[in-house]
């Protein structure tokens, strides 16, 4: 994927109503379904938090639109987060 346009950041609100902004990582399909992985970004006037660390949704598809889900089960979490680590730290291969 080229980075000739820069990263991709996005804003997400949890389920408090706070906003997160995120940074595009990386897409994966694993068993079916698609997942997104995401840094959080680094703001103005924000410390940097030392427990930030990967985010991982799923896409889900409603309504005709794609909408990120957190998953299902820290057992689903477990094994999407092995595929990330695999693709963006292994070089994919």
């Amino acid at each position: 994927m080229s980075e000739d346009f820069g990263p991709t950041f996005l804003t997400v609100t949890d389920e408090e109503g706070n906003e997160l902004v995120l940074e595009f990582m990386d897409a994966l399909e694993y068993n079916g379904q698609l997942y997104q992985a995401f840094f959080p970004a680094e703001t103005e006037g924000e410390e940097e938090d030392p427990d930030a660390g990967l985010v991982i949704l799923k896409v889900l598809h409603e309504d005709g639109e794609d909408i990120l889900s957190t998953l299902d089960s820290d057992e689903e979490l477990e094994e999407v987060y092995e595929q990330f680590m695999e693709s963006l730290f292994d070089g994919g291969e």
